[in-house]
């Protein structure tokens, strides 16, 4: 017998799952099996999910085989009727150890155990002491959404949104700091949303403060991607106000049009996004910009497609996440009439990629001759604090934080 093989498909939330889950199999004794976490946020996501069971399948013909995860929470009816699934696990299910030891005793009793997902209250973002490389830990502070945007499927398969309490958070990272990690990274599926459903609702910026406050030996924070409009003032004065906070934040802003984000039922406007971006840049001048933007939504014009375009430097965005639009049943854009050729959406999604390449090679130049510290993560490369990759030829002491001078630029990467 074997312990579970675990296969993870889509987000870093899916990712830092599936570590909880590891040590719940484990310790339920589970065997023989191989857990498949799969992501929902495409059609295509769920079509590479199929795809990937059949192939586990083939190398696994002896084993249980467990798909989890958003697809299995929003389909999973679709994963229950094929021939090479064993059990159907639901986002909520996965994270409670009575599923593991339920399935390590006896396999087969309930094959399908997918509860409503809305009806959860907690998130168990306390499993485990966050994941990632020797210099860089996750820690899961949020989980679910209570937006619904019409081209997104993930509440429904993350449910509301819930946060981590602060004190178990700063537990957290503390024990990841005596543990020798530099730097923590905060995630969750709608970051800017945490603490809403905590007592006296305290805000992102507030965890954030907090954590420097009370975790003095912590040398770099980072947050994930965030929803602009959300951000409070106390995280913009942390952004002002603490070097340990990390100048560099993934946008959650998907389009550059106004009608376009009314549409996708987004909560702020195009001049909402650049004042943002200015605003963060005068408090905290070395700060980049990373962002998320859908090319080719339902009804998108080219007039609509070049002031997304335009954005890209009306922000100064450095580092891009470009969607080409995936038509998503059970979505209300999927119902949009005028939906965007594929052609159409390609050559749109080529474009804005062409434009982020061109912004980080406008960036990665500006800073040759520039003094950075580098957290690295292998021997022979790290990270700035900027979240730009930097390389060495000699090698450097892995998980430490390195200052070094930039000498030039090779492939989106510095070289020092």
């Amino acid at each position: 017998m074997s312990a579970p093989k675990f296969t993870t498909l889509g987000c870093r939330l899916n990712a830092y799952e599936t570590e909880a889950m590891k040590d719940l199999t484990a310790q339920a004794g589970l065997e023989n099996a191989v857990i498949v976490n799969t992501c929902a946020v495409t059609a295509e996501a769920v079509r590479k999910a199929r795809q990937e069971i059949r192939k586990l399948r083939r190398e696994n013909p002896q084993a249980q085989i467990i798909v989890t995860g958003c697809a299995a929470q929003t389909e999973p009816d679709t994963f229950a009727a094929m021939a090479e699934v064993n059990a159907v696990i639901g986002n909520t299910e996965k994270m409670q150890p009575a599923t593991w030891a339920g399935l390590a005793g006896d396999f087969g009793t309930e094959p399908v155990q997918v509860d409503d997902i809305m009806s959860v209250t907690e998130t168990a973002g306390h499993l485990i002491d966050g994941f990632g490389t020797r210099s860089r830990a996750y820690v899961q502070v949020q989980n679910g959404c209570d937006h619904r945007c019409t081209f997104c499927i993930i509440p429904y398969g993350r449910g509301n949104s819930r946060s981590v309490p602060a004190g178990v958070v700063v537990d957290q990272i503390k024990r990841l700091v005596e543990r020798g990690y530099n730097e923590v990274v905060l995630t969750g599926v709608d970051l800017t949303s945490w603490g809403a459903d905590l007592p006296a609702q305290p805000r992102l910026g507030d965890l954030v403060l907090r954590i420097l406050r009370l975790v003095p030996d912590l040398p770099r924070l980072r947050i994930s991607s965030i929803d602009s409009i959300e951000v409070d003032d106390n995280l913009m004065a942390a952004i002002a106000t603490e070097p340990r906070l990390m100048p560099h934040l993934h946008l959650s802003l998907q389009h550059g049009d106004d009608l376009i984000l009314k549409r996708m039922k987004r909560r702020h406007l195009r001049d909402d996004a650049i004042r943002f971006a200015e605003t963060a840049r005068a408090l905290r001048p070395d700060m980049t910009f990373g962002a998320d933007i859908i090319a080719g939504f339902p009804t998108e014009t080219d007039a609509h497609f070049e002031n997304s375009l335009k954005l890209v430097t009306d922000c100064d965005l450095t580092w891009l996440h470009v969607f080409p639009y995936s038509r998503r049943d059970g979505t209300p854009a999927a119902r949009i009439p005028n939906q965007v050729d594929g052609k159409t959406i390609k050559a749109r999604a080529a474009r804005l990629r062409a434009a982020g390449d061109a912004q980080v090679t406008r960036h990665l130049t500006a800073q040759i001759g520039l003094t950075h510290r580098i957290l690295m993560e292998n021997p022979h490369m790290g990270r700035t604090e900027q979240f730009t990759e930097v390389t060495f030829a000699a090698p450097q002491p892995e998980g430490q934080i390195v200052t070094a001078t930039i000498t030039g630029t090779s492939d989106r990467q510095l070289t020092a």
